[in-house]
């Protein structure tokens, strides 16, 4: 079992465009047998929460950047149902960035604006593998243009793009597996 974040639009036109994709990948996860990860947030986030544990996923864990219940529910006004553990890591957004990106096995990230293309930089620095699944708009559907200006590329660096949540998944969950050969058995 893989640690896959989802990054994505927490508010904007994305959120609209990508919140069946969000959904659909959420359910991906749970049906490869994979644990969710999420920054605790609304949008296209909570919409993959609640896609993960509709279709039967055994754990998801929300970030917060809240650093209790109440201030995650009252002063970030972020929601809780979707999410069998969260997590209230007191860092605000930037902290909690970091701490999600770094905690996870691979980033799936769908539309989105500056957090989650704060998200994708994270993820390159750490070497994170990251898919995007494209249909949302947003940062998503602007990265490779913006990996073009940014090059070079770290070598190795595991970067895809697909339509499909399922294909996305099965993917990084491809590349993952050849990663971790060694330890397959941690994963099991």
């Amino acid at each position: 079992m893989y640690q896959i974040c989802v990054s994505g639009a927490a508010k904007g036109d994305s959120v609209e465009q990508g919140k069946e994709l969000a959904r659909q990948v959420g359910a991906a996860i749970a049906e490869a047998g994979h644990a969710l990860l999420t920054g605790a947030t609304v949008g296209l986030p909570n919409y993959a929460a609640e896609g993960y544990k509709a279709a039967g996923g055994k754990m998801s864990l929300g970030i917060s950047p809240a650093a209790s219940k109440v201030e995650h529910v009252r002063k970030y006004r972020l929601p809780t149902e979707a999410y069998d553990v969260i997590l209230y890591s007191g860092l605000h957004y930037v902290g909690r960035d970091a701490l999600l990106i770094t905690s996870s096995d691979a980033v799936i990230s769908i539309g989105g604006r500056l957090g989650t293309l704060h998200e994708f930089t994270i993820a390159m620095e750490s070497d994170t593998p990251i898919g995007f699944l494209q249909g949302a708009g947003g940062v998503s559907s602007q990265i490779t243009a913006l990996m073009e200006l940014a090059q070079p590329m770290k070598p190795g660096a595991v970067v895809l793009f697909d339509t499909s949540p399922e294909g996305l998944v099965r993917n990084l969950t491809k590349a993952l597996d050849r990663e971790n050969v060694k330890y397959k058995d941690l994963y099991a």
